[in-house]
């Protein structure tokens, strides 16, 4: 008898260990293959994830086929001229009651011309060196550097300072004359001796510059 029972007494001790192996088998398959309860808030988060990058990136489309689709790169920019000057006309359109307003137009003009100043200085400018006109590129270059610091006081005087309007007035003809000087003079002059496919390469350069910094 007593043999009999320390053999049940064993079954059931080895039928035990067993469903206990096979529940943490079972744990751990879940812990490893399954996301469980959570599983609906993960995949909700990786869906918003997609859909950020999705609208990140329809929005950097957008945002250069504006001007991209102007024609060569020198006609790309000098469309970027002409939408940063539209900015400046708004901004002196308002008066001190438009703080939001200003502050708004502002950024606007912010990013519009740091994506313009990354095209010009990763692209048009080095080929300009490259092409024996080092001193213009230099020139505007430096320039580059006036146009940042008179974003910097705006955004250091506020939209309600008293002077707003007249360093805006000052900031807008210090772009129209960058402008004029490289659509009149040195990006003509630049682009005459270029062939077809050093132009298209150019342009293509612009864009694809032009789409990561929007």
């Amino acid at each position: 008898m007593a043999t009999r029972t320390k053999s049940r007494q064993s079954d059931r001790s080895s039928s035990n260990r067993s469903s206990s192996a096979g529940s943490n088998r079972s744990s751990n398959e879940r812990s490893a293959f399954s996301w469980g309860e959570s599983g609906p808030i993960i995949a909700a988060a990786l869906g918003g994830a997609a859909l950020g990058f999705a609208a990140n990136y329809g929005r950097k489309f957008i945002t250069q086929a504006v001007s991209g689709i102007s024609g060569d790169w020198d006609e790309v920019l000098a469309t970027e001229h002409d939408l940063a000057l539209a900015v400046f006309d708004k901004m002196l359109a308002t008066d001190s009651s438009q703080t939001w307003k200003r502050s708004m137009l502002l950024m606007q003009l912010t990013h519009m011309l740091d994506k313009h100043a990354h095209e010009e200085e990763m692209v048009v400018y080095p080929a300009l060196r490259e092409a024996d006109q080092a001193v213009e590129a230099d020139q505007l270059n430096a320039e580059h550097g006036y146009i940042k610091t008179f974003l910097y006081e705006l955004g250091k005087i506020g939209p309600d300072a008293s002077n707003w309007l007249e360093k805006v007035r000052e900031f807008r003809v210090l772009v129209a004359e960058h402008a004029k000087m490289e659509e009149g003079q040195v990006f003509p002059a630049f682009k005459r001796n270029l062939d077809e496919e050093q132009n298209a390469k150019i342009t293509a350069l612009v864009n694809k510059d032009g789409f990561w910094a929007a």
